[in-house]
C-alpha cells in the first residue's frame, strides 16, 4: 500500500518548494513551510559552516518540517589540479570584463566534501533529505533514517525511479524535461532522459511503491489537478515559487521569468558545464558562440566569478526558468501556494 506524502513528509499539503542551488532563501523556504507545504533550500557549494548558518536562519522563521537538498558527485566531476580551465577562462575574458571582475586563478576546491556537507545535515536533522544526481550511499540512507530523517531522491527515467526505491528513498520525484534548472539524469545521459512530465509520471508511479512527487510544468491549480490525476501523490513547484519576492532571485530574474513564454526556455551547458534549463541571455549565447565549456563544476565556478560581480545583471546570471514559466505570474508565496492547493483533489 502506498502511503500518502503528507503522512511519509509530516506535512499538511503535498506541495514541495524546489531547491534552487545557489538561489534558495531562508524566506521563501518558512513561507512554504508555514503554509503547509515542504520548504526546500538546495545546499549546492555550502560547506558546513554554511549549512549550519543556514538552518539557524530557516528554524528562525519556521518550526515546521524542511527538505535539505544535497548534489550527489557524479564521478565525473573535475579538481582545480585534474583540468585545464584555461582555454574556458580565455573564451569568458569578455564576461569578465563587462561585468568588471579580474580574470580569476582557480580556487583550492571547487566544492565542499560531500562528507563534511552530511555531517552538517546530521546535526540540523531536517525533516527530509532530498537528492539529485543518484542514488544514496546505503549508510547514507541508514544514518538518516536512524536519525528520523526522510530519504527523498529525483529520478528522470523508471530506471532511476527504480533505482532509488531500491536504494531506501522514502519519496521520488519524478521530474520531467519541462522542469527548471539542472537536468539531474544519473543513470543516462540527460539528453537521452528527457522524458517530458506526462508520461514520466504515470510511468514511474506503476514502477514503485513509494509516494511519487511529480515535478517540471506545474506553477498553477491545473498543473496540480493534472498530476494527481497520473497518479502523483503530490507535486514539486519550482518557477512559480522562484518568481516571487521571497526567493533570492534578483529583480532581473524575476522580471525574465515574468516576461517569459511557451517557448523562452533552452537547454544548455553553457552556464555550469552540465545541462540545464533557463532562458538564453547574452552570457549564454557568447559561451554558445565560443563553443568552448569546461567540464563540470569548473565551468560553473568560472562563471560564477562574472555572476557574483554582475550585481544580478539578467544578462550576465543564469536564468533558470521551467517552460511553464509563462503561467508564474504571482510575486508572493502564500499566493503561489494557495492557488496550487486549489488544484488539489477534495480529500
Amino acid at each position: 500500500m502506498r502511503h500518502s506524502l503528507t503522512d511519509v513528509l509530516g506535512i499538511d499539503l503535498p506541495i514541495v518548494l524546489g531547491p534552487f542551488g545557489g538561489l534558495s532563501s531562508a524566506a521563501l523556504t518558512a513561507a512554504v513551510s508555514e503554509g503547509g507545504g515542504l520548504g526546500s533550500f538546495g545546499l549546492y557549494g555550502y560547506d558546513g559552516t554554511r549549512i549550519r548558518e543556514t538552518v539557524a536562519s530557516i528554524r528562525e522563521r519556521t518550526a515546521r518540517p524542511f527538505a535539505l537538498n544535497l548534489w550527489l558527485p557524479l564521478g565525473d566531476e573535475v579538481t582545480p589540479h585534474g583540468v585545464d580551465a584555461a582555454p574556458s577562462r580565455d573564451a569568458l575574458r569578455p564576461l569578465y570584463a563587462v561585468a568588471g571582475a579580474a580574470v580569476p586563478e582557480l580556487p583550492e576546491r571547487f566544492l565542499p566534501p560531500l562528507e563534511e556537507q552530511l555531517a552538517a545535515i546530521w546535526e540540523a536533522r531536517p525533516a527530509v533529505l532530498s537528492v539529485v544526481f543518484g542514488v544514496p550511499a546505503s549508510a547514507v540512507v541508514e544514518d538518516a533514517h536512524r536519525l528520523g530523517i526522510r530519504v527523498m531522491g529525483t529520478a528522470t527515467t523508471v530506471a532511476e525511479a527504480r533505482a532509488l526505491e531500491a536504494g531506501g528513498g522514502d519519496v521520488i520525484v519524478a521530474s520531467g524535461a519541462e522542469a527548471a534548472g539542472h537536468r539531474v539524469s544519473f543513470l543516462g545521459a540527460p539528453e537521452d532522459s528527457l522524458v517530458g512530465t506526462f508520461a514520466l509520471v504515470p510511468q514511474v508511479v506503476d514502477a514503485v511503491s513509494v509516494p511519487v512527487v511529480a515535478a517540471g510544468g506545474v506553477a498553477d491549480r491545473r498543473g496540480v489537478a493534472a498530476a494527481f490525476a497520473l497518479g502523483a501523490s503530490g507535486v514539486q513547484v519550482g518557477t512559480a515559487f522562484l518568481r516571487t519576492r521571497q526567493s533570492a532571485a534578483s529583480e532581473g530574474h524575476r522580471a525574465a521569468i515574468a516576461g517569459a513564454q511557451d517557448t523562452s526556455t533552452v537547454l544548455t551547458r553553457a552556464m555550469s558545464g552540465r545541462l540545464a534549463r533557463g532562458i538564453p541571455n547574452r552570457a549564454v549565447r557568447h559561451i554558445e558562440s565560443a563553443g568552448v565549456i569546461a567540464p563540470f563544476p569548473a565551468q560553473n565556478w568560472l562563471t560564477g566569478v562574472f555572476r557574483a560581480a554582475a550585481g544580478g545583471d539578467p544578462e550576465l546570471s543564469s536564468l533558470w526558468a521551467g517552460q511553464a514559466a509563462g503561467l508564474a505570474t504571482r510575486d508572493n508565496a502564500g499566493d503561489v501556494l494557495r492557488e496550487l492547493a486549489a488544484g488539489l483533489p477534495a480529500s
